[in-house]
């Protein structure tokens, strides 16, 4: 078997569970050694433990925090000082809260855009000289559907993932030179801890039951069912390899045809 991404280092966001841990795994599946990023370290450690190892890679974890984008980056330069340049980046983590938009506080605004494109530049920033050394980077964005079509009851998460959008086709314009790409990858409803949030957060509000929300939502995909993070983690995976060389500055969703445009 080949290992196309053998020799190569990738650093992966949200990596202690859902489509990070899983993209993370694709990763490793084709010979990348990982650092894993999120908050738990006791979730980081099961979650390094658990990847794939075939060509004898030693995976990584960093326990930091989003709504700290210097300090992140900070931990994650002292980390790659050690470890070596990095040649992937997967950004990715946890959505803002469910909600209409107008009832949104400015702090959560704030936040939603710290935690997201506040961090996926101060990564950028940070891993872009390595990749250049390198001669190989990959930067992908794990974002939305919302990018396309605006989700009904995510307000917040809907204005902040537009803008990643754009600043992800602005950096890919920027890297196209070096031969670095940069793209998106936008999931549908993934059966995550994110997606049982939103349900059960919705059941709340109405007082309907679970099941049947879920029902509603499956009906509202062309192939009937949630994604398995796996699947979202397979284009990850993809756009992260040799054989997407000339793909940069697009977006991918991967959504069971649940998107009405193009």
């Amino acid at each position: 078997m080949q290992y196309p991404l053998a020799g190569k280092r990738a650093v992966v966001g949200g990596g202690s569970q859902g489509i990070g841990r899983a993209a993370a795994s694709a990763l490793a599946d084709l010979g990348a050694e990982v650092l894993l990023l999120a908050r738990n370290p006791e979730s980081l450690a099961l979650a390094a433990a658990g990847l794939p190892a075939p060509v004898g890679q030693k995976h990584r974890w960093l326990s930091v925090d989003n709504a700290q984008p210097e300090a992140l980056a900070a931990a994650v330069a002292a980390e790659l000082e050690a470890w070596g340049d990095a040649h992937i980046l997967v950004n990715n983590t946890g959505g803002p809260a469910a909600g209409p938009v107008l009832e949104a506080s400015a702090e959560a605004f704030l936040s939603a855009f710290t935690n997201h494109l506040l961090v996926n530049q101060k990564l950028a920033q940070l891993l872009v000289p390595g990749m250049r050394r390198a001669g190989y980077g990959r930067i992908v964005n794990v974002i939305s559907t919302s990018v396309k079509a605006p989700l009904h009851g995510l307000g917040v998460s809907n204005t902040v993932r537009a803008a990643v959008g754009n600043w992800s086709k602005t950096l890919a314009t920027e890297l196209a030179p070096s031969g670095i790409t940069v793209n998106n990858v936008l999931p549908g409803a993934t059966a995550t801890e994110r997606l049982t949030a939103i349900i059960e957060g919705r059941a709340g509000r109405t007082g309907r039951p679970y099941s049947e929300i879920e029902h509603e939502m499956k009906a509202e995909v062309p192939m009937g069912r949630f994604a398995d993070p796996a699947e979202i983690a397979a284009a990850v995976a993809f756009l992260a390899s040799p054989a997407a060389s000339y793909i940069t500055g697009i977006n991918i969703p991967v959504d069971g045809g649940r998107t009405p445009n193009l």
